[in-house]
């Protein structure tokens, strides 16, 4: 047994150090600590004391930044230089209340010519429904690696990779939410990848206090159009029987921004998620509720992308959007 400590051992110590010794980390300890997990430089007991010492301190901008950066440096070498999307979209929520309407309003600004390239990852809670399994049963095949994505942005102006495959270091650390019965921050930062530097980054959130953060850590990674909206279940879709809150990091400039709900009355919440029924509402609009969050979302998107200052400016953007997906797709 050795008597020389441990080189990661310094950034558990910062954490840890008790109520007065203890502080947060720096943005270059972040960017040092995260890149020597993802190298896998690090003890398992220490990545365990790493992860739950932040879930209980919770993370703060430089933080955030520093192990987004990190992650971005790490994943730089293995994508093409010549894949490119308008709009990063992550989707680490799932879904408990509410089918994934904002599927439906991607797949819109696809049929619009808007690339949007989406990532996420599922199984992590029970009894929640997530991106990639709905996608399947919709007939959209995930991508498993760079070339696919490329020929499915080039060919649909849509694709998802879940994290396995886009930084299965990152998805082995999510993997672990039920060995530790928490999320770890992982599923916090992994919102802010951004891997293709696409101009338009969505990010959904469900604990509003997340958004400042988040919010800031977006000025710090230079990224110039970041909307985060506090959506249903966590995931980027408005909830349009709620007054919607968006935090919006444009040119530098950090703005809070709420919109009245879409609906007066709230809708009763279905018995069953059945997956058929977003289908049946792409082509005849028959589901009340869901067509407000597709709307909704798709204005949420509008302002994201700078084609509406105002709700309703968004909303008339989104419903020519909407009018203009194909009505085939699922056929």
């Amino acid at each position: 047994m050795t008597n020389i400590e441990h080189p990661f051992a310094q950034y558990v110590r910062i954490l840890g150090k008790g109520r007065k010794g203890s502080r947060s980390l720096t943005y270059n300890e972040a960017l040092a600590a995260m890149g020597m997990i993802l190298r896998g430089e690090t003890e398992d007991v220490q990545l365990g004391a790493f992860m739950m010492l932040l879930r209980v301190k919770e993370e703060n901008a430089d933080e955030l930044a520093g192990f987004t950066q990190a992650t971005k440096d790490f994943l730089k070498s293995n994508i093409p230089t010549d894949i490119t999307a308008d709009i990063d979209w992550s989707s680490y929520a799932g879904k408990r209340r509410q089918l994934p309407w904002y599927l439906l309003a991607t797949l819109a600004l696809a049929d619009n010519g808007i690339k949007v390239f989406m990532h996420g990852a599922d199984g992590h809670t029970e009894g929640r429904i997530y991106s990639k399994g709905t996608l399947k049963q919709l007939g959209i095949s995930p991508v498993n690696n760079w070339t696919e994505a490329q020929e499915q942005l080039t060919q649909t102006n849509f694709c998802f990779m879940d994290m396995a495959n886009l930084c299965p270091e990152l998805q082995s650390i999510i993997d672990l939410r039920n060995t530790f019965g928490l999320r770890s921050p992982v599923h916090s930062f992994s919102r802010l990848l951004n891997p293709l530097n696409c101009e338009f980054v969505s990010q959904g959130i469900f604990h509003p206090g997340y958004g400042p953060s988040h919010q800031q850590s977006a000025e710090l990674l230079g990224y110039n159009r970041l909307s985060i909206l506090k959506g249903e279940g966590g995931e980027c879709e408005m909830n349009p029987d709620s007054v919607a809150r968006m935090y919006h990091c444009f040119n530098g400039e950090l703005i809070e921004e709420e919109w009245d709900a879409i609906f007066e009355r709230r809708h009763v919440k279905p018995e069953t998620l059945d997956i058929n029924n977003l289908k049946t509402t792409w082509k005849d609009e028959h589901d009340e509720y869901g067509m407000g969050a597709i709307l909704g979302t798709l204005a949420y998107v509008a302002r994201l992308m700078g084609k509406g200052d105002s709700k309703q400016a968004c909303l008339e953007q989104a419903q020519i959007w909407w009018a203009n997906r194909n009505l085939n797709r699922f056929q």
